[in-house]
Parts: structure tokens; C-alpha cells; sequence
């Protein structure tokens, strides 16, 4: 898979590879291995998807990322220790960037109890609110 795969006008051809059963299925599976930073933007562009106020044409960029997200073999593939999930959290960063401004307060909070809720982490907990 080339470098260019992740460049904005590729990553929505990933689309095809996301449904939200494979997407819930993969954060059960990878999240203590992904780390918070990855699962909890997943998480952000989840909500956002399922948000009636998201345009079509974000929601169109946010099912591309989360399909390469589901993806096991992309550009770095997820198993390799260490570095497996960089160009996931690469494509994910700048999705949410694009975006940035449509994210509300409330797809945040939901983002960071369920971002808990897969890694058992305490939401009082100072770990818990870092997104790193």
C-alpha cells in the first residue's frame, strides 16, 4: 500500500471496509494495545457519525478513516508491536483536524466515558483526561 493511500482524497475509498459491528469488534480487541490516543478519537469520529448535525460529506471522510481504521493490513500493519498503529493514529489526527470544529462538547464527554470504559480506567483518575 503506497504513502499516498492516507492523503485526503484517498481515505474515503476505506469507506467500504466500515460497519459498526467490525468497528466495536476492533476497539474491544486492540484497545489496551492502540492506547487512549488512538481509541479515544476513534471514539470522536464515531460520534460524530452517528450525530444528525454532521454534514454528509464529513460523515463520508469519517466512515473512510474508520474503514482503514478496521483495516489489520494497511500502510503499517496493526500486530507489529510498537509501531502497528501510527498510521491509523496519523489518518484518525487529521480527520479530526478537518473537523475540528464540528465537535461538540457532548460527542467529547461521550467519546471519554466510553474511551474509559475500554481501557478500565477511572474517569476521576489524572490518566484518564489525557488524551496521550
Amino acid at each position: 500500500m503506497s504513502q499516498n493511500a492516507l492523503v485526503p482524497q484517498n481515505i474515503e475509498k476505506y469507506g467500504r471496509h466500515y460497519d459498526d459491528h467490525s468497528l466495536l469488534s476492533k476497539l474491544k480487541s486492540v484497545a489496551a494495545k492502540a492506547g487512549r490516543k488512538v481509541i479515544y478519537n476513534v471514539l470522536l469520529l464515531y460520534y460524530m457519525l452517528t450525530d444528525a448535525h454532521i454534514p454528509l460529506k464529513h460523515k463520508r471522510l469519517i466512515v473512510g478513516v474508520l474503514g482503514y481504521f478496521i483495516l489489520p493490513i494497511d500502510l503499517i500493519p496493526d500486530f507489529l508491536p510498537g509501531t502497528g498503529f501510527v498510521d491509523d493514529l496519523l489518518a484518525l489526527l487529521y480527520v479530526v483536524k478537518v473537523l475540528h470544529d464540528c465537535i461538540t462538547p457532548e460527542i467529547k464527554a461521550k467519546a471519554e466515558s466510553k474511551c474509559n470504559e475500554y481501557l478500565h480506567t477511572n474517569p476521576s483518575s489524572p490518566t484518564a483526561t489525557t488524551k496521550g
